[in-house]
Formats: C-alpha cells, structure tokens, sequence
C-alpha cells in the first residue's frame, strides 16, 4: 500500500471511531449525567481546546522528530482514552477524559496533513481533499454508526467499548508506513530545540498563513455550535437518536463528498473565490437549521451547511501548505490546527451561553452573522493570499 493510501486509511478509521465518542452520544450522555447547557458546551469543546493548545508543538515537532513518530504517538490516544468512558459517573469525570481524549487528533491531524502536503505540490488541494474526505467519510459513519448504536443498545459503555476497538487500528496501520530519513540536523537537545522554536516564528511571522487560519476558525465556530447542539435541539423537537444521527450524516457526508472535487477547484480558481463561498454558505443555511421541526426540511439545510464546509476546508488547508517550505510544513499545519480549533472550541461554548439566554434561533443566528462578517471583512480587506 502506498504511503498516501495508508494515510487515507488511516485518516478514515481514526475520525470514524473518535467522532462515535464525540457526536451525537457525547452531549446526550453529558446530558444523562445532569450537565446543564453550558457545561454541555464545555464538554463538547473539551478535545478541542485540547488540540488549541497541542497542534502547534506536534506539528513543530514533526519537523524535527518526524511525521511516523509522532502520528504513532496521536494514535495511541485514540486507542486507549475510549475504555475509560464507561467509569464515567459525573460531568466533571466527562469533562476530564475528553481533555484527554482531544489529544489523539490534536497530534494526530496536522501530523497527517503536513505528510500528505509533504507528497508532491503538484495537485496538492486535490489530495488534500481526498485525505480530508477519507476523514470526513469516518465523520460522517461515527455519528451515524454511534447514533445507531445507542439507540439500539440504550447503552454507553457499549459505544465507547467499541469506540477503543477502532481506535486500535490506524495505530496498526501507522505503524506500517516506511521510516522516514532523520528531518533533524541538530545533533544535540539544545539544537534540536532551537530548530522546534525557529520553525514556530517563521510560520508565525506568515500573515498569510495566520489569515487562511483566521477564517477556518470562522467557519468552525459555526459548525462546532451545530455539532455540539443539534443532537439537544433534535432531541428537543421530538427526533429520537437514529433521526439525529441520520440529520447529522446528511451534513458530514455532503462535506466528504464534495472535499475532493472543492480542492481541485480550488487548485484551478485560486483558493480566495472557494473560500469566500463556502464561508458564505454556511453563514446562509445555519441560522435556518434551528427554525425547522421537520426531518425532510432538515436533510437539506444540514447538507448544504456541509457543503460550505467542503469548498473552504481544503482551499485554506492547501493555502497554508503553498506558503511554507516543506521543513515547515509542520509547523505550518500546527498554526493553521491551533487557531481553527480555536475557532471549533469557541462555537459550543458561545453556543451553550447564548442558547441558555436566548434560545436556539438567535444563538445560531447571531454565530451566523459573525461567520459573514468575517467573510466580508476578508472580501473587502485582504488581497488574495494564494495570488
């Protein structure tokens, strides 16, 4: 197998078992355990603010320790942290292990992004997006399959049992991949230091790198408010767990299947134009989401949201690939995780606050309107970075 398919594997088993942890059984099972909705948020948000403070030192480290190595490392944190679920008998336990939890694709993501963007530069937003939809493809079955599950075994346990399972396989595959020629010229610890560090500030010194970040943050306090409350919401207008699930799927599969096609485009109309779309988009159908009762009307809606999240995610991830040089690239790709989980941490926080003093419409719909906001001040302020 090749290395790329191997990450393309890889990718799809790591985001299948970690997003049944995480959405919809995470928030019901934080709402099980008497969490109110702002803690909920937390809660959701928890790996998240995991990856803000870990991406940038994996990344930067990858550069000088090693893609394999490090992704072996993420992939230990997706096997293990699922058994612990079922001792969970508090919110505050809950809260704890998806800190925990949040590691695994905080090493584990800008590693596997800087490797696929180490491949060819040739065609690099087609690839990109093929690697990101081999995750959104595991996306799109956890919640689906956890969804399911739950609703089938009213169990837990069960799910997060199972969860482990998985998450013992990427390790497997990872550890396949062929070792890789030493990346670091430092020969001491000191050396090897200064080159973690420097790596860090020439990518931080980047504006536009910081820019391409800034905006799939945007994008992703949008969609961490819909992937944290819908399964509430759902729950709320009378669907049961399956129906959620099914809701869910129609957004996340929408964003595989189209990633790949919306980097090629983006390889081919320059990265700004896709960016400023999809951004757009998801401005435009989120704030509608909360004002449907209907499961039909909600098939739709949620797809087209995923929608907009495909045309920007792989031309802001291929942007911050063209910028640096292939030493940084991990580096790069920790920055661009750090401030898009940010980003991601933000929307169910903000959400849970709003939701708990406004109610769902205007929470959604006032997330929205900072989403379009942030699309228009890049219209109107920013030449095209990828010119």
């Amino acid at each position: 197998m090749s290395p790329f398919l191997a990450l393309v594997l890889a990718g799809f088993l790591a985001r299948f078992g970690y997003q049944m942890a995480r959405s919809p059984v995470l928030p019901r099972f934080a709402q099980d355990l008497g969490a109110t909705p702002e803690l909920i948020g937390v809660i959701v948000a928890a790996s998240t603010v995991t990856g803000v403070v870990i991406k940038l030192p994996a990344g930067a480290l990858s550069d000088v320790l090693g893609r394999k190595r490090m992704m072996l490392l993420g992939c230990a944190f997706f096997a293990a942290p699922p058994f612990l679920y079922p001792f969970v008998q508090s919110p505050g336990a809950l809260l704890a292990l998806r800190f925990l939890h949040g590691f695994a694709t905080a090493i584990f993501s800008p590693v596997a992004s800087a490797f696929v963007a180490d491949l060819s530069q040739r065609g690099r937003g087609e690839r990109l997006g093929w690697f990101a939809a081999s995750g959104d493809l595991g996306s799109t079955l956890g919640p689906l399959v956890g969804g399911l599950l739950l609703f089938y075994t009213a169990s837990y346990p069960m799910t997060y049992l199972t969860v482990g399972v998985l998450g013992l396989l990427p390790l497997l595959i990872v550890l396949r991949l062929p070792d890789e020629a030493p990346r670091s010229t430092g020969a001491t610890l000191r050396a090897r230091s200064a080159e973690f560090w420097s790596g860090i500030a020439e990518v931080l010194r980047s504006r536009a790198v910081l820019v391409a970040s800034a905006l799939e943050a945007a994008l992703y306090v949008g969609y961490g408010a819909f992937l944290g409350f819908f399964p509430t919401y759902g729950k709320g207008i009378g669907l049961n767990d399956a129906q959620i699930a099914l809701v869910m799927g129609a957004q996340l599969g929408t964003t595989m299947l189209a990633k790949p096609l919306s980097g090629r485009l983006s390889d081919r109309l320059g990265r700004k134009p896709m960016i400023l779309a999809g951004l757009l988009l998801c401005a435009a159908t989120l704030p509608l989401i909360p004002t449907l009762t209907s499961l039909w009307l909600l098939f739709p809606v949620s797809a087209l949201f995923g929608l907009g999240v495909a045309i920007v995610t792989p031309s802001t991830t291929a942007l911050v690939a063209d910028l640096v040089k292939a030493g940084r690239m991990g580096s790069a790709m920790g920055v661009f995780g750090t401030i898009w989980d940010s980003g991601e941490a933000a929307g169910p926080i903000l959400a849970g606050v709003l939701i708990a003093s406004l109610s769902y419409p205007p929470a959604f719909g006032l997330i929205a309107a900072f989403m379009a906001a942030t699309a228009l001040l890049f219209l109107l302020a920013v030449k095209d970075p990828g010119a």
